[in-house]
């Protein structure tokens, strides 16, 4: 088992007790990702879709580190807290995926930590 984390600002100033990813069997399992700048600790400015943008980018870094990639995932969760939400996730989730479509589930809820609009987990794989 390998746990893998990001150097940000943010996970200085992070005291929860949690990996962003953990490596197991050639499986990524990554942690909740919320859309918050790295360089500041606070949330990234605007709406859901520049909040999703700024998600997957923090996705990405994450697996990139872990050896995987956007390619390589298997299934995403993603936590808004309305649901009326979803057909912008839905745009940004197509523009980041393209054509290649992972399982996934949008989970509509009440409120995210700092206020943030969307939260992202996903599993992928990689090539041991």
């Amino acid at each position: 088992m390998k746990l893998i984390d990001i150097d940000s600002e943010a996970k200085k100033n992070n005291k929860a007790h949690y990996s962003a990813a953990v490596v197991h069997n050639g499986i990524v399992y990554v942690s909740g990702q919320l859309p918050i700048d790295p360089k500041t600790g606070i949330p990234v400015k605007g709406g859901i879709k520049e909040q999703t943008r700024a998600v997957f980018r923090k996705l990405t870094e994450v697996l990139a580190k872990a050896g995987s990639s956007k390619e390589r995932i298997l299934r995403t969760t993603a936590y808004i807290p309305d649901v009326s939400l979803w057909n912008e996730v839905n745009e940004v989730y197509a523009e980041y995926f393209g054509n290649y479509k992972p399982a996934r589930t949008v989970v509509p809820t009440t409120k995210l930590h700092f206020g943030c609009l969307i939260e992202i987990d996903a599993i992928a794989f990689i090539d041991e």
